[in-house]
C-alpha cells in the first residue's frame, strides 16, 4: 500500500463577512476535494486535544497520527531536529522569529517575509554579539523562522520549560507588552538583541530597498528534546515529508522519514507547488507514505488576508491534490488523507481549537456516497468525528479496509 497525506495547513476557518459569510474552503472553487470526498469519505477530526495550544506542532504531531499529550516537548526542538541540532540534557530550545515592532506593537511577525539571506545575515550578527555568553546559541533558518539555544541551571530548567510564551502570529496588530516572556534572562536576550538586529547592514539594505526590515528578535515555543518512536518501529513503513517549514520537516525527521528539500518551496503563495507534489510522487517509488505540507494558507489567514487564503485554498486543491488524485487514480494500491492541522481564523489572525474537516479515499475506503461539498459544514453534515483526532491516522495507515470504528461514528450533526 502506498500513503498520501497532504495538509493545507490552517485551511479550515469561520464564516468571513467579506465573503458573504461563508468560510474561505466553502468560498472556494475546490472541484477535486469535492469530487474526492464523494469518491470516499469524509467528516471531522479533533487535531488539537482539549486543554494543548491550538497550533501547527500540535495539529502536524495528531496528523502525523502520534499522540500530543505524550509526544509533545515544544515547538522548537521539532524545529531543531530538522537542523540536526543535538539538544543536550541543560539545554532549551526557543523559537527565534525576526519581527517587525512598531510603537510596541507586532506589525510583522514574518519581518514583511524577510528572505533568508537577510535573516542569515542577522543570525551571524547575533552570534557575533552574544560571543563571550556561552549561555545562548543562535542557529540559521529559512525567511524569519530561526532557533535560539539557551543552556540552564538546574534551578531555572523547570522554570524556563513551563514559562509561558506566546506566539508572535498571535500578535499582529497588537501591543506586545503584556506577552512578553516572565524570565528576565530571556526578556533581556530580546532587549539586547534588537540593538543588533537594528545596525545589521543587510537588515538596513532591505529598509533603504523599501522593503520592511526586521527590528527584535521574538522567543517563543521553547522545550527539551523529543523522544518519538520512527514509523518503521510503529507500522513497519518508511516515509517521506515535503514542507517549507523546519517545524514539519523537524516531526518528520523524528518519525524517521527522509526530508525533501524542494527549490522554491517558501511556505507562502509563491511556493512551489507543482514541484512539492512531484517531489512526493516520485517518492513513493522508494518509500511507502509521503507527508506533503502546504503552509499558504495558514500564513494569508494570519495575515487577515480572506481573499489570499481562498487563493491558497483553489491552488492547493488545483495543484497538489489534482496531481494527487490523478496518481491515485492511475492505480488501485494508493490511498490519500487530506486535512488541514488546525483553525486559523481570518476573524482573528489566529488559530482556533476544534474540529476540522478531513478526507479519505483509495485503495481500501469504501464510498459512503456522501452527497456533501469538502467543507467545514458538509465534514460536520456527515455525522462522523474522530476525537482524538491522532486516532484518524492510525486507522488510515493499519486498516487494510478503512472500517469507521464506532468510536467515530455520530448520530447528531
Amino acid at each position: 500500500m502506498k500513503y498520501m497525506i497532504l495538509v493545507p495547513d490552517g485551511m479550515a476557518d469561520f464564516p468571513v463577512d467579506s465573503l458573504g459569510g461563508q468560510t474561505p474552503v466553502a468560498a472556494a472553487k475546490t472541484p477535486v476535494m469535492d469530487a474526492l470526498a464523494r469518491q470516499g469519505i469524509m467528516g471531522q477530526f479533533t487535531p488539537i486535544p482539549d486543554g494543548l495550544p491550538p497550533g501547527s506542532d500540535i495539529g502536524n504531531l495528531s496528523l502525523f497520527g502520534y499522540d500530543p499529550r505524550s509526544s509533545f516537548t515544544g515547538r522548537a526542538p521539532l524545529e531543531a531536529a530538522n537542523q540536526g541540532i543535538q539538544l543536550q540534557s541543560d539545554e532549551i530550545c526557543f523559537r527565534c522569529n525576526l519581527v517587525t515592532l512598531e510603537d510596541g506593537r507586532m506589525k510583522s511577525f514574518t519581518a514583511g517575509h524577510i528572505d533568508s539571506d537577510t535573516g542569515a545575515s542577522v543570525v551571524e550578527a547575533l552570534n557575533a554579539h552574544f560571543a563571550n555568553d556561552d549561555g545562548i546559541q543562535f542557529y540559521p533558518g529559512v525567511q524569519y523562522r530561526h532557533l535560539c539555544v539557551v543552556r540552564s541551571t538546574d534551578d531555572e530548567r523547570e522554570a524556563m520549560v513551563s514559562m509561558a510564551t506566546e506566539p508572535p502570529h498571535n500578535l499582529t496588530d497588537r501591543s506586545v507588552f503584556d506577552n512578553l516572556p516572565s524570565l528576565e534572562r530571556i526578556r533581556n536576550y530580546m532587549d539586547d538583541a534588537a540593538r543588533v538586529v537594528a545596525e545589521n547592514e543587510a537588515n538596513k539594505k532591505r529598509a533603504a530597498n523599501g522593503a520592511l526590515a526586521a527590528t527584535d528578535i521574538w522567543l517563543w515555543g521553547q522545550g527539551t528534546a523529543p523522544a518519538m518512536q520512527s514509523y518503521t518501529d510503529r507500522y513497519g513503513i518508511e516515509g517521506a515529508v515535503i514542507s517549507a517549514v523546519d517545524l514539519v520537516n523537524g516531526i518528520g525527521r523524528c518519525a524517521g522519514f527522509e526530508v525533501i528539500t524542494v527549490p522554491g518551496a517558501t511556505g507562502y503563495i509563491d511556493t512551489n507547488y507543482e514541484g512539492k507534489i512531484q517531489a512526493g510522487l516520485d517518492a513513493l517509488n522508494r518509500c511507502d507514505l509521503v507527508y506533503v505540507h502546504l503552509e499558504a494558507p495558514d500564513e494569508t489567514a494570519h495575515e487577515g488576508r480572506a481573499d489570499l487564503k481562498v487563493q491558497a485554498i483553489e491552488d492547493f486543491d488545483t495543484r497538489i491534490a489534482g496531481p494527487a488524485a490523478e496518481f491515485m487514480n492511475s492505480r488501485d494500491d494508493v490511498r490519500v488523507l487530506i486535512a488541514p492541522d488546525h483553525v486559523t481564523a481570518i476573524s482573528t489572525k489566529t488559530h482556533a481549537g476544534g474540529p476540522v474537516p478531513f478526507l479519505v479515499v483509495g485503495a481500501g475506503v469504501p464510498s459512503l456516497d456522501q452527497d456533501l461539498p469538502f467543507t467545514e459544514d458538509g465534514a460536520r453534515e456527515s455525522g462522523i468525528l474522530f476525537d482524538p483526532g491522532f486516532t484518524l491516522v492510525e486507522h488510515f495507515i493499519r486498516d487494510t479496509e478503512f472500517a469507521l470504528p464506532e468510536s467515530a461514528q455520530t448520530v447528531e450533526n
